[in-house]
């Protein structure tokens, strides 16, 4: 999620317009893979919390805009106002939103999807906790799995949140870290991958979703 400026990072404000992933596209066409990213929109005056989906040639098939933003960052983001239909891929249906567009009222958003017949739903997120939080003391990722879990069961749809790591910059949650503990779901609902977590803990990982 904001994976090119940072979520709620000042900077965001200096975006010019349009989104650039073609680092990424040229990433993508090089090794042959599917990418999906989330990175900061301009359009005129307004920035969007945005992801895409980029197919094995770099070309963008799939564009999302965050629709459940948290309150705090109204200020910088737009909201979107629909999540779009799964996209066919040579890997299956993939459908798209962001981080806390899964904690929506009864998922709606997860499910709109799911319905729709997405085979994975691919989810960037900025997964952060303040500087006191103790990972020892209070096991990340409940309000994650409480949401994913009951979707990806339901549906028969493998879900992946997959979280950036580092520090917030700016901004209400100035001083909070993002922390990783990346999460997939199984179409059976199972939790089958848990990343590290920790402002540091960036790890490349690989998991086969049946």
């Amino acid at each position: 999620e904001a994976l090119d400026y940072g979520w709620m990072d000042e900077s965001d404000r200096a975006k010019p317009e349009g989104m650039n992933f073609e680092p990424l596209a040229n990433a993508a066409a090089q090794k042959g893979i599917v990418v999906c990213a989330g990175l900061i929109e301009r359009n005129g005056d307004r920035l969007f919390n945005s992801a895409v989906l980029l197919d094995r040639s770099g070309r963008k098939i799939a564009h999302h805009r965050k629709i459940n933003e948290l309150e705090i960052a109204h200020e910088i983001y737009t909201s979107g106002e629909s999540a779009g239909p799964p996209v066919e891929t040579e890997i299956g249906k993939i459908g798209l939103h962001i981080c806390a567009d899964a904690f929506v009222e009864e998922q709606w958003i997860s499910r709109e999807i799911a319905s729709a017949g997405a085979d994975v739903i691919l989810s960037p997120c900025a997964w952060a906790v303040p500087p006191e939080f103790d990972p020892v003391v209070e096991t990340y990722g409940q309000i994650w799995r409480e949401n994913y879990e009951p979707v990806a069961r339901e549906f028969g749809v493998a879900i992946a949140g997959c979280s950036c790591v580092g520090p917030i910059r700016s901004g209400p949650w100035a001083g909070h870290s993002c922390i990783g503990n990346s999460m997939v779901f199984d179409s059976r609902g199972r939790e089958i991958l848990t990343g590290p977590h920790g402002a540091n803990a960036d790890e490349l990982l690989f998991v086969e979703i049946e």
